[in-house]
Formats: structure tokens, sequence, C-alpha cells
């Protein structure tokens, strides 16, 4: 494991970058809740020349805001396939899976998480996650996970 070929940093929304939970208002609204530790970690990331990148399944205009103030341009969203939109990033910079620390915390990041050197999750990702992962967060998603990675990430830069 080489933290310093790390050049993209993949995250997850649902169950990461949040506690997973989606609250519905008697409107029909939905909302999220984001840690503003993990929004810092992020900046930090930039710092070092690392690009945070957001694949997720669902669509969400609040993930789309929560990006756009973080300053994340590279947004995907609606994604039933990560390993495709995984490939493409690759090769829109020119990168392989050993340039990549991915973070996720459910099956449909696995595929992903398995395929790059380095990956981790939050402490209550699902145990198959857990067991795949190179780091695992002593927070929760969405209680300070990404920046937990993200600080142990840059003790190795």
């Amino acid at each position: 494991m080489n933290l310093k070929k790390i050049k993209i940093f993949v995250m997850d929304v649902d169950g990461t970058l949040t506690d997973g939970k989606i609250y519905i208002t008697d409107g029909g609204e939905f909302m999220k809740a984001f840690h503003v530790k993990d929004g810092y970690g992020i900046k930090k990331l930039k710092d070092k020349n690392i690009i945070p990148i957001v694949i997720t399944g669902r669509q969400s205009e609040i993930v789309k805001r929560r990006c756009l103030e973080l300053g994340i341009t590279e947004l995907y969203q609606g994604i039933s396939n990560k390993k495709e939109t995984m490939e493409d990033i690759l090769r829109k910079y020119k990168l392989k899976y050993e340039n990549v620390l991915y973070v996720g915390d459910d099956e449909n990041d696995l595929e992903c998480m398995q395929l790059c050197e380095v990956s981790a999750c939050p402490a209550d990702a699902i145990s198959a996650v857990q067991n795949a992962v190179t780091y695992k967060a002593e927070r929760k998603g969405g209680e300070g996970a990404i920046r937990e990675v993200i600080e142990w990430m840059l003790c190795y830069l």
C-alpha cells in the first residue's frame, strides 16, 4: 500500500458522507445531514492536489448543493454501475486503480473497493465491506468518517 500514489479520493454519499438516513417532510422535501468536519477534510485533499470525487446511486439536489459548496466538481449521481463510472474517471485522468482511495459502505461499492489498492469505510459499513477494506474508520457515516479517513491518509503523504 502506497498512499503517496493516491491522486483521487472517491466517496459514496448515503452511509458515508451522511448517516444514511433520508428525511422526508410532509411536503415531500428530502433532507440529509452532512458533517462539517468531513467538509473541512475534503478541502484539505484539494490542498494536496488530490481530486475529491463523489459517486452515488441516488440522485439528489441536496448532494449537488453540498458538492458545489465544497468545490467538488466531479459529481456522478444516479449511478447503477459504479465500476463503469470509475473506468471513465480513470481514463479521463489517465490513472490506474492504484491511484484511487475509495470510501464506501455497502454492496454497490464493493466491486470498486476491491479493485483499488486502498479503500476505507465508516465504522457502520456492512460486514462484507468492513472485511474488504484497507482502513476501517472508528467513526460512523455522517459522523466524521470521511475526515478520519482523510487524516489517516495524510499521515502517510
